[in-house]
């Protein structure tokens, strides 16, 4: 687990920007803070900073070489069958000079080329420079679980882990408008956007090849959603991914450095802490408590989890302050605007966590391929015709005016009926993008100012194109595309890396994801519950108590830190008349009516605007005011 960066030069303008390459490598210290390296000649540079996982030795360091000196790789992740890769590239005379993955990797693609990346199981973002034909390959994991971002223009090509590592090379700073847009609507903002015009973030499954001065990228990965499933049997589903979800824990144990796991206390962290166990005596498991929030504090259910199967525990129970404390730490580190507070949360775990061991196990992914939401229960009842429906829905009105909340059970619930009666009325793609959204776009058009407002949402168009029968399956497939691999995902590197952690997520190994959607929607989830399969396979193995909680998220107290403790800084950042009409970027009225809505007896789900609000400006301070 690493950063990398590098640039490769098109003409003599492009080789002047090699000089910066030092400083960009400088840049992500914190994903890796172990070696420092860069190397580059007249045409290209490759920058590196590693986080020792596999192979600590100077042997396993990079930027690496082959013994011929032509091709030089620089990789941030970790490849799981390395072990069977360098078996068989040894049987074809390859000749090895370190135990590291990376030097696997590097061999592989010598020997097959961009073939190489189907017989990759792991999560990878890497560049492989070829010195004699002058050409640099560039790939991205199957999931987009490392970051690989990139500009390109008639000069040079840049590319880095971060969009921090890119600036250190003197690019332009302009926002991009539909970036900007699904920012404010979605709380983060997907690939292949970035905040700034002219970067973008290579997709998930993609690979990149630049020579004789043609850049090409093309999809070696097509996301494995399937309109009739052949698995329709529960007894055979249950089987198939026990076995297939042990071998991926299994093949996420490989480590030179201490190792643990994640444990919330929920099903999905459960499972992979059951089967961690199963190899590895005494696992180190982590969790965090929530001392001034018992809704939602989960440690009882993770302490239940830990003793049944023996593990090194570790709770960080955590107060309000705690999180306030980090929040600047947080909203300093991400590159773009990030609106899910949630980071929050995983911050600290990552912070706690890296103390004891280097490399997690997490949970994540399990939610969107076996179907974790409440709006994933929403969907299969907007489909249905029943009196429920129609009662709710005719009570919309209702909805409407009861105050909402997702700090608390009752106000939780009207606000999901509020969505529900809302989704209703909608076509089916229609329905999707507002219950992946949080804000409409007549909202958004009130609050950016002309010049920052745009009619060209290609992404969310071409997102949209995937929805046709409204099945569950189909659902879930696109909350992978969106929701997995734009938030959760990025919010879990972003936070461990800026603590030098590695976590490695099976749920996301290919032959789980494969056979997720080799499974009949029936397996995953009626309107009644969630995760059926998953739930019913492990049944017998985790506690009782598990089955019996419900499901919720954990929310960051921000309304009242925005009435208390961050009430100046939103005066001073957010609410801020003079600051706020010299940018231009904001409409100030909408803003006053926000901040009087916040500020309201019902402020319903306008603290998460505010807290977007919050970290778009204190990222546009770092990028455009400093």
């Amino acid at each position: 687990m690493c950063g990398i960066t590098g640039i490769f030069a098109f003409n003599s303008v492009g080789r002047i920007n090699l000089v910066h390459l030092e400083a960009a490598t400088r840049r992500l210290e914190k994903r890796g803070p172990d070696v420092h390296n860069t190397w580059f000649d007249e045409v290209a540079g490759l920058g590196h900073r590693r986080l020792s996982i596999i192979d600590t030795s100077a042997a396993g360091n990079q930027p690496m070489k082959d013994v011929s000196g032509r091709y030089h790789i620089v990789f941030n992740g970790e490849i799981y069958n390395y072990k069977h890769l360098r078996t068989e590239l040894q049987n074809e005379g390859c000749v090895f000079h370190s135990d590291s993955d990376t030097e696997v990797l590097l061999q592989a693609y010598i020997r097959w080329g961009q073939e190489v990346l189907p017989r990759l199981n792991g999560f990878f973002a890497f560049a492989i420079y070829d010195q004699e034909e002058e050409s640099l390959f560039l790939a991205r994991d199957r999931f987009g679980i490392k970051p690989l971002v990139y500009h390109v223009d008639g000069d040079r090509l840049l590319f880095a882990s971060e969009l921090k590592a890119l600036m250190a090379y003197g690019l332009d700073k302009q926002i991009n408008r539909e970036a900007l847009h699904l920012f404010f609507q979605l709380t983060y903002i997907p690939a292949p956007l970035s905040i700034l015009e002219g970067v973008k973030k290579l997709l998930p499954g993609h690979y990149m090849m630049i020579q004789h001065g043609a850049v090409e990228i093309k999809k070696f990965y097509e996301f494995p959603y399937r309109e009739a499933p052949p698995i329709r049997g529960l007894a055979e589903a249950k089987q198939q991914l026990i076995t297939t979800l042990r071998k991926a824990v299994t093949d996420r144990l490989v480590a030179d450095v201490p190792l643990g796991a994640f444990l919330s206390g929920g099903i999905d962290s459960s499972v992979i802490v059951a089967l961690a166990s199963e190899e590895v005596k005494d696992l180190k498991t982590y969790s965090i408590g929530f001392k001034d929030n018992k809704y939602f504090d989960e440690t009882h259910y993770a302490q239940l989890v830990a003793d049944k199967f023996q593990t090194d525990h570790h709770v960080f129970s955590l107060t309000n302050d705690d999180l306030l404390a980090e929040v600047q730490n947080v909203v300093d580190y991400i590159d773009e605007p990030f609106g899910d507070s949630s980071a929050l949360p995983v911050f600290i775990l990552s912070k706690e966590t890296r103390k004891h061991v280097t490399v997690a196990l997490s949970g994540d992914g399990a939610d969107e391929i076996f179907s974790g939401y409440n709006k994933h229960s929403a969907w299969l009842m907007s489909q249905q015709t029943s009196a429920r429906n129609s009662l709710i829905a005719s009570l919309g009105g209702l909805w409407e005016k009861l105050p909402k909340s997702r700090n608390h059970k009752v106000t939780d619930t009207i606000r999901q009926l509020h969505r529900f009666a809302s989704a209703q009325k909608m076509t089916l793609r229609e329905r999707y993008w507002f219950l992946a959204s949080f804000t409409n776009d007549l909202q958004i058009g009130r609050l950016l100012k002309s010049d920052y407002q745009t009619d060209h949402m290609s992404f969310k168009n071409n997102l949209l194109q995937l929805m046709r029968v409204g099945e569950l399956n189909e659902v879930l497939a696109l909350d992978s595309q969106l929701v997995l691999q734009g938030d959760m995902l990025p919010k879990v590197d972003m936070m461990s890396m800026a603590n030098g952690l590695e976590v490695r997520v099976p749920f996301l190994d290919p032959a789980v994801v494969e056979m997720a959607f080799s499974m009949h929607t029936d397996l995953k989830a009626t309107s009644a519950g969630r995760k059926i399969v998953l739930r019913e396979a492990f049944r017998e193995v985790l506690p009782e108590e598990l089955y019996q909680r419900p499901k919720h998220g954990f929310e960051v107290p921000l309304l009242d830190w925005f009435k208390g403790a961050l009430k100046g800084e939103l005066e001073k950042k957010v609410f801020n008349r003079e600051k706020v009409e010299a940018q231009a970027i904001f409409d100030w009225n909408e803003i006053a009516r926000i901040k009087k809505k916040l500020y309201s007896f019902d402020p319903g789900d306008t603290h998460i605007l505010v807290w977007c609000l919050f970290v778009f400006q204190n990222w546009y301070h770092r990028y455009f005011n400093d």
